[in-house]
């Protein structure tokens, strides 16, 4: 795994070192609601990322152990991605974002129709998608 240049030892600074910037956390959200898998599926995101940034972010997930690249089958230049045991921790954070998100920055939940989901039952929706994502890293591993 390549190290990150830490500007600083708090906990903060150092993880925006590795998925501090306008896309890794949309990629890590991908990865948990939205099936996305292949790096065909990341370019049509609604937020368009450009295929540099995808491959520059996908290389630095990996390389820090949120993202794992699988092979996929039948095709060896293809690649399967899914988030990590590390990455699957990041779940509560990301689902905290985007509630702050949808209470002060966007109203609109047909952007984040999961958040009506959370917003029912925080609790059941976290621990069923951990689970949901640990079960596949379980499955990925045998």
């Amino acid at each position: 795994m390549k190290s990150v240049e830490k500007r600083s030892d708090c906990p903060v600074s150092s993880s925006l070192d590795i998925f501090g910037d306008r896309w890794s956390l949309l990629i890590v959200r991908d990865l948990m609601l939205y099936k996305t898998r292949t790096y065909g599926d990341f370019t049509k995101s609604a937020e368009k990322i450009a295929t540099n940034i995808l491959a520059s972010r996908l290389q630095v997930l990996e390389e820090n152990g949120i993202i794992i690249k699988l092979p996929y089958p039948d095709n060896k230049v293809k690649g399967l991605y899914k988030l990590s045991p590390k990455g699957v921790d990041l779940v509560p954070a990301l689902i905290e974002i985007a509630l702050w998100g949808g209470k002060h920055v966007s109203n609109d939940d047909q952007c984040s129709p999961f958040l009506n989901e959370v917003k029912k039952n925080k609790t059941k929706f976290l621990k069923n998608t951990m689970a949901k994502l640990s079960a596949e890293d379980e499955a990925t591993i045998d």
